[in-house]
């Protein structure tokens, strides 16, 4: 718990068991990100209106000065999520934010089967496709969990060449960070549509995600709207 000079005090959830922590915080699976968060939001309002305490810049500068451990190089971030029955990840250079389910409005004359419609996200109509048709994959009346907790349905939005675009998603896994050796050959199993999209499987939670190729995923999702 951090004290304003103000007398507010302000949790600093995001450095316990939030991304900077355990992770253990069961607002991720919503928001996916602290930054997301609005807990996260109102301690950002409370430390811009406080008033800078006595001896502030020379305690940040002997702590800009010590020396701090390193995180592994070589990792990458990226959102995990479940498309019917099969969890994906997608690399977060690409993924503008995780929205909340909203209704979809169809559009006359199209016949495309992967696009669904346009999408109001933050006052942008915005195109959505589905995933799963272009992954040709299919889809379960239901599918649940492999932990058995409730799903968690999402709108992912993503861009690439200044286009964007968004997917329904069936669950959210939330962030991870992995090393490119914690990856694996792709199985046979592998439907072959998806295949040229995905380039690696990553063990997370006892599942297999396919890690997806955002260099050609991207951009067939942007020729599928064209």
């Amino acid at each position: 718990m951090n004290a304003a000079s103000d007398g507010r005090s302000v949790e600093d959830c995001w450095n316990t068991i939030g991304i900077r922590g355990d992770s253990s915080c069961p607002k991720l699976v919503q928001h996916v990100h602290c930054r997301n968060c609005p807990a996260y939001a109102a301690a950002a309002v409370t430390f811009l209106r406080r008033d800078l305490p006595d001896g502030y810049l020379s305690d940040r500068t002997r702590h800009l000065a010590q020396q701090h451990e390193a995180e592994e190089r070589g990792t990458h971030a990226v959102v995990i999520f479940r498309v019917a029955d099969e969890w994906f990840a997608l690399s977060m250079l690409a993924l503008d934010e995780v929205a909340e389910p909203r209704p979809v409005h169809s559009l006359p004359h199209q016949k495309s089967g992967t696009v669904l419609g346009l999408v109001n996200v933050r006052g942008e109509l915005v195109i959505c496709i589905s995933l799963a048709r272009l992954l040709g994959l299919k889809t379960s009346a239901e599918a649940s969990r492999a932990n058995g907790t409730t799903a968690c349905p999402r709108l992912l939005v993503v861009s690439h060449g200044g286009q964007r675009v968004t997917f329904p998603v069936d669950d959210m896994g939330g962030l991870y960070r992995y090393h490119p050796r914690e990856l694996g050959a792709l199985p046979a199993t592998v439907a072959k549509s998806a295949s040229p999209f995905t380039k690696s499987i990553l063990p997370w939670n006892s599942c297999a995600v396919g890690l997806l190729d955002e260099q050609r995923l991207m951009p067939v999702m942007n020729r599928s709207i064209a």
